[in-house]
């Protein structure tokens, strides 16, 4: 299946890889619906697409744009640390949502539903690197609540013959990262620290790990995805294959910041963490000629770039950043 000329329906397309997907589908006919609770309209400068802020809630909008999509990728969610505070608005978008979207996919019969979940729902590794076939035991009600979304992808596929796919990238990070509030992610956060002289805040020994790949990598290769019928009814993981701990990330931020002098603050582990991820990629190697270019150390240098071009005042990055971008669960039940 080729992707060119098709009519395509990104939801969360205004969000850190959405619109990386988005500047993928210069060729198609793009519709993007997001609610701008953590995308932005910014992001798509300039992309060839058409813009509706909604929510994938919304059953009567979500039935409208499905009747003229050939092919769908889900993105839109609420993210990690957020659902820690939020567990059941994360299962209502997370869970929920999709299943909403493949109803109305179903109906409109869709020719592809790409569902862009996350290696959160394997938890912590049992044993390394991890496959599609690793036990899923999510530690957070995101990881849950994606897993729930899978669950609802495969059951439309086996029982109603949708032609869907499942894809969980590791840990993104590059340019239209986040950085603020409980959508931080810790390669922007270590980079805006880096960026005012403040030491990076690790959370636990620094010894955990994650599989980092650069996002414009991962955009290009869920377009693939999408287009491959080989993996129709199919879950593929998309990583870099390579570990790098969280304590040897911060050296490499502060070396290409040139403060390679701050030495990093440790607080107790954050709520949820998991202690190792790392992708087995050879089902995607072998289906999709899988490849990534862009190592940990070149994506850092691409990121701090684009900050330092984009933002010329460092000190207004900071102002958005928290150093507890989660709530205690106490204080709230949704």
């Amino acid at each position: 299946m080729q992707l060119q000329g098709k009519s395509v329906l990104v939801t969360g397309g205004a969000g850190f890889i959405g619109s990386h997907l988005v500047d993928q589908l210069s060729d198609c006919r793009v519709r993007v619906l997001d609610n701008l609770t953590t995308g932005k309209e910014a992001n798509l400068a300039g992309a060839n697409c058409e813009f509706v802020r909604g929510d994938i809630l919304d059953r009567t909008l979500v039935a409208e744009l499905m009747r003229d999509a050939d092919v769908v990728f889900h993105l839109a969610c609420r993210g990690v640390r957020h659902s820690i505070g939020n567990p059941v608005e994360s299962h209502l978008v997370n869970a929920e949502g999709t299943l909403r979207l493949l109803v109305e996919a179903h109906r409109a019969g869709v020719e592809r539903f790409v569902h862009v979940s996350s290696s959160e729902v394997y938890g912590t590794a049992r044993y390394a690197p991890m496959d599609e076939q690793h036990p899923t035991f999510p530690e957070t009600v995101y990881g849950a609540a994606k897993l729930a979304g899978e669950a609802y992808v495969r059951a439309y596929r086996q029982t109603y013959g949708l032609p869907t796919v499942v894809v969980r990238p590791f840990n993104n990070f590059g340019p239209r990262s986040h950085h603020e509030g409980d959508s931080g992610e810790v390669i922007p956060r270590f980079a805006v620290w880096a960026l005012n002289g403040k030491p990076p805040v690790i959370f636990g020994d620094g010894s955990q790990t994650r599989d980092f790949i650069y996002v414009e990598e991962t955009a290009a290769w869920l377009r693939r995805a999408a287009e491959c019928d080989e993996l129709v009814g199919q879950t593929v993981n998309l990583g870099s294959g390579v570990e790098t701990s969280v304590a040897e990330l911060a050296t490499m931020i502060y070396e290409e910041v040139g403060r390679a002098d701050l030495r990093p603050e440790f607080q107790p582990r954050r709520p949820g963490d998991v202690d190792r991820h790392l992708a087995h990629v050879q089902l995607a190697r072998d289906v999709l000629d899988f490849k990534t270019r862009i190592n940990v150390r070149e994506g850092i240098g691409r990121l701090i770039a684009h900050l330092r071009s984009t933002h010329a005042n460092p000190a207004e990055l900071l102002s958005e950043t928290s150093t507890i971008n989660w709530q205690p669960k106490e204080r709230s039940a949704a």
